[in-house]
């Protein structure tokens, strides 16, 4: 079985301990290698239910559970993870030890989906985890939203500091013709941003790209949704741990476990985000930005 390693697996796994007979969840299950460890710690008759809202994912990773002995201690769900209280409920899921939320995307919608999440391959501006039920295209934030509208969302989303200059490039160029391709888009704002901007090691194009992608797919709003519905879904003792790849993120995460801890509801585990170490980072370069967050459900 092809089991993926995903980013800092041994310290989301210290901080989920799971144990025999446990239940978890697993809101971004991806490749599985998660599950898989959880599975394998909370033997015999431990489950994990897994959402994923990209179908191809999800129908890979079925053929996996399929051939192994563990398709009777997995429930695997379509679904947005904004929607975790109400798939809980539809599939009976209870007595839930742990949660888990891995929000780095998978390098199949890099390398293999062709929906033009990736700055560095000729696609379509599409970027919807599930095109089958999204109907906001990245193509048409920016054929049809206004330069106040595209200025905001890499203002908020990209945290790009030439966002006023960037949208005013867009507006400008899909005058003469529509911009459909991830290249068209690159070469905009390579002719925006200064040439020392395009020397750095970070892409000139990653913040653009981030913030086209969180506002296709709603992701700091779904995050929110689904941390409140979290802190009820779990058992008292329960842990929630948060993976989180850029400030954005990592800032709902913290304040969601910092005010949970002045109510009194939850114990905070990590003062500070746990971060992956070189070694990890060597292996696995998209790794450098991971931030771990956890904590316990008192009450």
């Amino acid at each position: 079985m092809k089991i993926h390693i995903p980013v800092l697996q041994k310290e989301i796994i210290e901080y989920l301990d799971p144990h025999p007979n446990e239940n978890f969840i697993d809101c971004t299950i991806g490749g599985a290698g998660h599950t898989f460890k959880i599975l394998e710690k909370s033997t015999p008759r431990g489950k994990v239910l897994g959402i994923d809202w990209t179908p191809e994912i999800l129908e890979e990773l079925r053929k996996e559970i399929r051939k192994s002995k563990l398709k009777e201690r997995v429930i695997l769900v379509c679904d947005n993870f904004a929607h975790l209280e109400r798939i809980v409920k539809y599939h009976k899921f209870g007595k839930v030890k742990g949660i888990l939320f891995d929000l780095g995307m998978s390098s199949w919608h890099l390398e293999e989906s062709g929906r033009g999440f990736s700055f560095q391959k000729e696609e379509l501006l599409d970027m919807r985890y599930n095109p089958y039920h999204q109907r906001l295209s990245a193509q048409e934030i920016i054929n049809r939203w206004s330069k106040e509208q595209i200025e905001k969302l890499l203002r908020e989303y990209g945290e790009e500091k030439f966002a006023p200059r960037i949208a005013e490039r867009i507006v400008k160029e899909r005058k003469k013709r529509e911009v459909n391709t991830t290249f068209q888009l690159v070469e905009i704002i390579r002719k925006t941003v200064p040439i020392w901007y395009q020397k750095r090691r970070i892409h000139f194009a990653t913040k653009t790209f981030q913030a086209l992608r969180i506002a296709v797919n709603d992701e700091i709003n779904n995050l929110k949704k689904a941390l409140s519905q979290s802190e009820r879904i779990l058992n008292a003792g329960g842990r929630l741990v948060v993976v989180s790849f850029h400030s954005l993120e990592d800032r709902v995460v913290k304040n969601f476990f910092k005010e949970k801890g002045q109510q009194g509801l939850f114990k905070i585990l990590t003062k500070k985000p746990v971060v992956p170490t070189q070694e990890e980072i060597k292996i696995n370069p998209r790794a450098r930005s991971a931030k771990l967050r956890a904590g316990v459900k008192l009450i």
